[in-house]
C-alpha cells in the first residue's frame, strides 16, 4: 500500500511523461525538432539549393555537428589515471574523417572566402580573449620571467624551425620563418585548463606557477601571431624586403593608433547608466574587432585588425573591472560556437591522397627538432628565476601543447597562396600539414603531461582564501 504523499509524486510523474500534450522532456525534443525543420524550410525558401546536398550551408551544418560530436566524445573517454584530453582533437578528427571517407566529402564543399571569414572571426575571438585575459597588476608583479617565457621560446623555436625546416623540407628561409612562428605558439585551451585544475588542488600556487603560464600563454600568441603576419608580408609580395619590413611598421604604427583610439572610445561607450551593459559591451567589442580584423585584410593591411583588437580589448579591461568576467563569459560562449568551426575546417584541408611517402616523416623531423629546442630554451629561460630542478623540467613540458593559432595560421598561408601565389602552394600545403600534425600530436601530450606530472613534481600546499590566486580573470581558448 502507498502513502498519500507516494500516491501524489507519482501522479505528477505520470502526467509529467504521459501527459496528453506530452510535457518534459518529449515537448522539449519535439519542439527543437520543429524549429529545426522550420528554420531548414526557411533556409531553402530563401537559398534554395545551398541547403540541400552538396550545397553550401549543408556543407558547414555537417562539419559543424561533426566536429561538436567528436568534442563531446572525446569528453565522454575518461580513462581513471589518464587525465582528459583536450576536445578540440576530437573536432580536429572529425573534420580529417570528412574530407577523406569518398561517401561524405562528396557532400562536404565550403567555400574558400567562407573557411577564410570564419577562421579569421575565430582568431579575433581568440585575440579577444587575449586582451581581455592580459591583468596588469599580474604581469607587474611576475616581470622578467613572464616576458621571457613569452617571447624566448617562441622566438627560439621560430628560428630553428627556420633552420631544419630549410635543410631538411627544402624551404626557402622566409617560407622557414613562417612555419617557425606557425609552431611557436602555445595553446591556452590546453594549458590554462590544465593550470586551473592543478591550482585548484594546492599544486604549484606557492610559486605562481599557475599564474605565470596562464599569462605568459597569451602572450606568447600574440609574439607568434605578429611574426607570423610579418613573414605572411614577407614571402607573398614581389617587393623588396626594405619595403616590406617598412611595410609591416606600418601595419604594427597603424594598428596600436586605431586600437588606442577605439580602446579610449569604448572605454566610455556605452555609458554606465545603458540596460543591459555587459551584453551591449561583449557585442559591442566583438563587432568593432571583427570589422577591425576583416576590414583591414581586405584594405591590405594584415597585421594592423590583430593589434586593434589586443589594443582595443585590454584597454577595455582596464576600464571595466566589474563588468569584464561577465564580457569574457559572453566571448566564450561566441567561442563555444567557433571551437567546431575552427578545427573542423581544418581537418578538413589535409587529404591523404594528396601526401607524399615522405611528407608526414620530415614533417615530424622538423616539428620534433623544433620542439625539442623550445623545451631547452624554455629550460634555459626558468634558470634566473627561483624555480627547483623539477618545477623547470615542468614549465618546460608545460610548454608544448599547441593548437588554436595553429588551427587558424596553418590554412591562412595555403588561402593565400591559392589566391594570389599557386606557384607557392605545395610550400603552404607543407606548412598545414606541419600545422595539422603539431596539434595531434602535442595537444593530447601536453595535457597528459601536466596532468601526470604536475602532481608529482609541484609542491602541493593548502589552499585557504587568502592564498588562493583568482585566475577566472584570465581568458583561455
Amino acid at each position: 500500500a502507498l502513502s498519500a504523499t507516494e500516491q501524489t509524486i507519482l501522479q505528477v510523474n505520470s502526467s509529467t511523461h504521459f501527459s496528453c500534450p506530452p510535457q518534459g522532456i518529449f515537448n522539449k525534443i519535439i519542439t527543437d525538432g520543429v524549429t529545426l525543420i522550420v528554420l531548414w524550410i526557411l533556409l531553402w525558401s530563401l537559398t534554395g539549393h545551398e541547403v540541400l546536398p552538396g550545397g553550401n550551408l549543408l556543407g558547414l551544418v555537417i562539419i559543424f555537428y561533426s566536429a561538436f560530436l567528436g568534442g563531446k566524445f572525446l569528453e565522454v573517454i575518461r580513462i581513471p589515471i589518464v587525465p582528459p584530453l583536450p576536445p578540440l582533437i576530437g573536432m580536429l578528427l572529425a573534420g580529417f574523417i570528412i574530407r577523406n571517407v569518398p561517401f561524405i566529402s562528396k557532400f562536404v564543399h565550403i567555400p574558400t572566402t567562407w573557411s577564410s571569414t570564419l577562421r579569421n572571426t575565430a582568431l579575433t575571438i581568440i585575440l579577444i580573449r587575449a586582451g581581455l585575459g592580459l591583468d596588469p597588476e599580474a604581469l607587474k608583479h611576475l616581470k622578467g620571467v613572464c616576458l621571457r617565457l613569452s617571447f624566448g621560446p617562441c622566438i627560439l623555436e621560430a628560428c630553428s624551425a627556420a633552420v631544419f625546416s630549410h635543410f631538411i623540407m627544402h624551404f626557402p628561409w622566409q617560407w622557414g620563418f613562417l612555419l617557425g612562428f606557425v609552431l611557436g605558439a602555445v595553446s591556452p585551451a590546453v594549458v590554462v585548463p590544465s593550470m586551473l585544475l592543478l591550482q585548484e588542488n594546492g599544486y604549484g600556487i606557492v610559486k605562481g606557477i599557475p599564474t605565470l603560464l596562464v599569462a605568459a600563454s597569451s602572450l606568447d600568441d600574440i609574439v607568434a601571431i605578429t611574426g607570423f603576419n610579418t613573414f605572411l608580408s614577407l614571402v607573398f609580395s614581389s617587393r623588396g624586403i626594405l619595403h616590406n619590413i617598412l611595410s609591416s611598421l606600418q601595419d604594427v604604427i597603424i594598428g596600436l593608433l586605431v586600437g588606442t583610439i577605439m580602446g579610449f572610445f569604448i572605454q566610455y561607450f556605452p555609458s554606465n547608466d545603458q540596460e543591459r551593459l555587459t551584453l551591449r559591451r561583449a557585442f559591442l567589442v566583438l563587432s568593432v574587432c571583427i570589422s577591425a580584423v576583416l576590414g583591414s585584410q581586405k584594405i591590405g593591411l594584415h597585421g594592423s585588425g590583430g593589434l586593434v583588437t589586443l589594443v582595443l580589448s585590454f584597454m577595455a579591461a582596464k576600464k571595466w573591472p566589474k563588468e569584464k568576467i561577465g564580457i569574457q563569459k559572453i566571448i566564450a560562449n561566441t567561442w563555444i560556437v567557433f571551437q567546431p568551426l575552427l578545427f573542423g575546417l581544418v581537418g578538413t584541408e589535409l587529404s591523404v591522397e594528396s601526401l607524399e611517402s615522405n611528407t608526414i616523416g620530415v614533417c615530424v623531423a622538423t616539428l620534433g627538432l623544433a620542439l625539442c629546442v623550445r623545451i631547452l630554451a624554455t629550460f634555459t629561460m626558468m634558470s634566473f628565476a627561483e624555480f627547483s630542478f623539477k618545477e623547470k623540467i615542468f614549465i618546460a613540458l608545460a610548454w608544448i601543447p599547441k593548437a588554436t593559432v595553429q588551427a587558424v595560421l596553418g590554412p591562412l598561408a595555403l588561402e593565400t597562396a591559392r589566391v594570389t601565389a599557386t606557384h607557392l602552394e605545395a610550400y603552404s600545403k607543407d606548412v598545414m600539414t606541419v600545422a595539422f600534425l603539431a596539434i595531434l600530436i602535442t595537444a593530447p601530450n601536453g595535457a597528459l603531461l601536466i596532468g601526470i606530472l604536475g602532481p608529482k613534481i609541484l609542491e602541493c600546499s593548502e589552499v585557504t582564501s587568502h592564498m588562493k590566486l583568482e585566475l577566472s580573470h584570465f581568458g583561455h581558448h
